[in-house]
């Protein structure tokens, strides 16, 4: 199929990614279709190496297949220029990481607000709203040195979900989180997203976590396993 058609909120067809190390050739990803539905709840699991980063990184826009397509929304993805792309990305998703990327020098509420002012809006009031929303009203003038890695990773999901993406994407994002604040974290980011209707897409090695959304996908040697776990 290359009619790229609208059936699915996200698909992804036939797709390759190798990296070069020296004089040898490692492949990542061999051959991957994919369909995610809008508002679906998706948990990419697998080995360390198995290529589920790769793979969300490519979905994501942030890493080009180097052969194979992707559409979002009907739109073929990698077709489109990179300010297209860029705007695309801006508009539509939002991102978390196992490592939070929180600019040290600002505080907790001018962290969530940079999103907010490259889409134009009024950026103080909707970082506000956010941070309340994941229960961190009380710290907003808080630096991250200053906040526990349970609320540095909400201060992420704040930043996530400010612009109201309609696709978060989350490469482990209670990796760095005891079980306790992990189940947390991820309790959260799945009951916001759902509030907002908006698709996520999670890397975790942690399958336990991943009973709780509608889909648990199995990457392993660059493939979506047969033996896939579904519901």
């Amino acid at each position: 199929m290359t009619q790229g058609a609208n059936d699915s909120w996200i698909k992804a067809e036939n797709l390759h990614r190798g990296y070069s190390v020296g004089k040898k050739r490692i492949e990542v990803l061999h051959g991957i279709d994919l369909r995610i539905e809008r508002g679906e709840k998706v948990f990419l699991c697998g080995p360390s190496g198995a290529g589920k980063t790769t793979l969300m990184y490519i979905l994501a826009g942030l890493e080009k297949p180097e052969q194979g397509r992707v559409w979002v929304d009907g739109q073929d993805l990698y077709a489109l220029s990179r300010r297209h792309q860029a705007k695309v990305r801006n508009k539509c998703m939002s991102y978390i990481f196992q490592n939070y990327y929180l600019m040290p020098e600002l505080t907790a509420l001018e962290n969530v607000m940079v999103p907010a002012m490259i889409s134009g809006c009024d950026a103080m009031e909707k970082a506000r709203e956010s941070l309340e929303r994941v229960g961190l009203a009380k710290r907003i003038d808080h630096l991250p040195a200053e906040l526990s890695g349970g609320e540095q990773q909400r201060v992420a999901i704040a930043r996530a979900l400010v612009n109201s993406p309609q696709i978060i994407f989350a490469d482990e994002p209670t990796g760095n989180l005891d079980s306790r604040n992990g189940e947390q974290v991820m309790e959260m980011l799945l009951a916001l997203s759902s509030e907002d209707g908006a698709t996520l897409v999670v890397v975790t090695h942690d399958e336990a976590l991943a009973k709780n959304g509608d889909r648990k996908l199995i990457v392993k040697d660059g493939m979506i396993s047969k033996d896939a776990v579904i519901g």
